[in-house]
């Protein structure tokens, strides 16, 4: 590891126990994501770390959301998980047509970290290190106005921007109508810059073509160009953690 990241890391946690929290349980890689989030300054990425650590004490007290706390969302069939890509990401598709807003933006929120943690979770091998990342792909096949949910998308990309820092590997959106132009203006608005430099919206044959090659056909379903079938996130089952 380079001399400046250590002495960062060192900076960090000194910072992170005068703030009245410990990095114990914690190793390198995880706080290095909190630390790139916020260009290498220490105090910034500790203060970023506690209110995450905050958050999630409260937030996920049981360490993780159960598929029975989330039923109702996993029932609409919306989002895929689709193993590794070329890279060693986990895959995670949305199929927005099958989406419909939230009236209750607390169990939206629920079922947001529910699908981060499990496909963060899906790419581990045995244990977490801490700088797992996940390819989303945002498919709006079909989508009518009722499909539309800009909050649901602004609270999806602040999740991932505020607690699941420097997760974001890629974010592929595919097939978007014109009159989600609009929307996603509005979306864009709320991302830092470097998520806004993670997405790619697939409009041309070109684009379509390096999606295919960043992804992997051994991954990607049939209907994107590869050779896999859709999963349903609730049909994968976790490999066990060891301790």
């Amino acid at each position: 590891m380079e001399k400046n990241h250590e002495i960062a890391l060192t900076e960090m946690r000194k910072s992170v126990q005068k703030l009245g929290t410990s990095t114990e349980k914690f190793g390198d890689p995880t706080l290095m994501r909190f630390l790139i989030a916020r260009s290498m300054d220490p105090d910034k990425a500790a203060k970023m770390f506690v209110q995450w650590h905050k958050w999630r004490a409260s937030f996920v007290p049981n360490g993780f959301i159960s598929d029975s706390e989330v039923s109702d969302a996993l029932e609409d069939r919306k989002i895929f998980l689709q193993g590794l890509s070329k890279d060693g990401y986990p895959v995670m598709i949305v199929k927005a047509s099958k989406h419909f807003p939230s009236k209750d933006h607390l169990q939206f929120k629920k079922f947001v970290v529910h699908l981060l943690d499990k496909t963060i979770a899906s790419s581990f091998r045995g244990r977490e290190i801490g700088n797992e990342k996940l390819i989303g792909i945002l498919d709006l096949q079909q989508i009518s106005y009722k499909n539309v949910d800009a909050r649901g998308l602004i609270t999806g990309f602040q999740f991932l921007q505020s607690y699941y820092p420097e997760r974001l590997a890629k974010c592929f959106i595919l097939n978007m109508p014109w009159f989600f132009v609009s929307v996603w203006r509005m979306v864009s608005r709320f991302l830092e810059k470097a998520t806004a430099e993670k997405i790619v919206i697939v409009s041309n044959e070109d684009e379509t073509q390096n999606f295919i090659k960043e992804v992997g056909e051994e991954t990607l379903p049939e209907e994107y160009g590869g050779r896999a079938k859709l999963v349903p996130l609730q049909d994968v089952v976790l490999a066990p953690m060891e301790d």
